[in-house]
């Protein structure tokens, strides 16, 4: 009678060796800060205190002369935060790990040394092919910070730096509502006998939904525009306010934007912001009414908005006041370093305990999203289908 075959090997049926997992060695950093030298651009991504943090877990920052200046840290502050500053730019780039606001230009890809890691913001739709094809022959990793994740499946860094835009959205509208900035003379807030303004925003999402709460806690009287019924519902829990909200209808809104005195346009697209106000609705609104287009960046909600900057930040058109800078965090250069360094700061030293960058996302699926250079080989889908290039699945490449 023949024996049943057993699916094994011998040797597979011996006892076998426990694999363990060798604890991961922590990693020292060593981290260049450059000076931000993009057009209007004032942040820096690590503030003294940062510094502090990373080198008294036994990291090095580099950091160039007057690279927090904008945001008043002085060099002073950084050096007896322990970190090392010089004038040198060629010395900050050959760093391992360059951390910056903005995308490199191209005399500073020039300068990146060869598998250097990259972390900075992409902005994806001012990019051009040529700039991923540089980073690739230098075999730099490269990661987004507009595409990092959190363990809630947030976008933390682009939330964070949505909230102070629409606050600041607010704030830039009372100035230019007063007489210092020629505008109307009226004032945000609900003063006894006066009939508070009137502010339209288009868009319940972060953006929207900050603008909302200053313009509400400042006492005006505000009406909420987007095409989500969720969004809108959520928005009026959390403002706690008898909310005037609305589906966005021709109608309703043209009604609306005849009343304003400021409409904050905070609508995002998928490559376009849509645009939600025609220039004929902005023929039909009060004289000296200020606008905010906040989605200037994508194109614009508003169908008359010019991109603008900060040193000549409005224009006029059919009497109405536009206000078209794509950079607002920057005009709060501190404020908006502070809030990039408190979310930098804990992945930095994550990154650290983790043995180094390799392992981190390796692991972390969040920090995984962000990526799209792997040594050179382009591991992010959303830029290979815009600038239509080839790229390898980053989960291929790292396990």
């Amino acid at each position: 009678m023949n024996q049943p075959t057993s699916p094994f090997s011998v040797s597979e049926l011996l006892p076998q060796e426990e694999m363990l997992e060798i604890k991961k060695a922590k990693g020292q950093l060593f981290i260049g800060l450059p000076k931000e030298i993009s057009y209007q651009e004032k942040r820096v991504c690590l503030t003294p205190d940062a510094v502090n943090a990373l080198t008294a877990n036994g990291h090095r920052v580099l950091i160039e002369k007057k690279a927090g200046e904008h945001a008043n840290f002085s060099d002073r502050d950084y050096t007896e935060a322990g970190g090392e500053v010089t004038n040198d730019r060629n010395k900050i780039f050959s760093c391992p790990i360059i951390l910056k606001v903005a995308p490199l230009t191209h005399d500073e890809v020039d300068l990146i040394h060869p598998q250097s890691i990259l972390i900075s913001a992409l902005q994806l739709k001012t990019r051009q092919k040529s700039y991923f094809q540089k980073l690739a022959e230098k075999r730099v990793t490269a990661l987004a910070f507009e595409f990092i994740k959190d363990e809630f499946d947030n976008y933390p860094i682009v939330k964070a730096l949505s909230e102070i835009a629409g606050t600041s959205s607010v704030l830039i509208a009372a100035e230019l509502l007063s007489n210092v900035f020629d505008g109307n003379g009226l004032m945000f807030g609900n003063v006894s006998g006066v009939p508070p303004i009137e502010v339209v925003v288009i868009g319940a999402g972060t953006v929207g939904e900050y603008a909302t709460k200053s313009a509400v806690g400042l006492g005006a009287n505000v009406k909420v525009f987007d095409s989500s019924l969720t969004r809108l519902r959520d928005l009026k829990s959390l403002v706690g306010h008898n909310l005037f909200t609305s589906t966005i209808q021709p109608k309703t809104l043209v009604k609306a934007l005849k009343r304003a005195d400021v409409v904050i346009g905070a609508v995002r697209g998928k490559n376009r912001s849509p645009i939600l106000v025609t220039e004929a609705m902005v023929k039909q609104m009060k004289t000296g009414a200020v606008m905010i287009d906040v989605s200037i960046d994508m194109g614009g909600c508003i169908e008359t908005s010019e991109v603008t900057s900060h040193s000549k930040p409005t224009i006029i058109k059919h009497d109405v006041l536009h206000y078209g800078v794509p950079n607002i965090p920057s005009r709060y250069a501190r404020t908006s370093s502070l809030t990039l360094s408190n979310i930098f700061t804990p992945y930095l030293l994550h990154i650290a305990e983790e043995g180094g960058l390799e392992n981190t996302i390796r692991y972390e699926k969040g920090l995984r999203n962000g990526l799209y250079l792997y040594h050179g080989i382009l591991s992010n889908k959303s830029v290979a289908d815009w600038f239509d290039l080839d790229y390898k699945d980053p989960n291929l490449l790292i396990f």
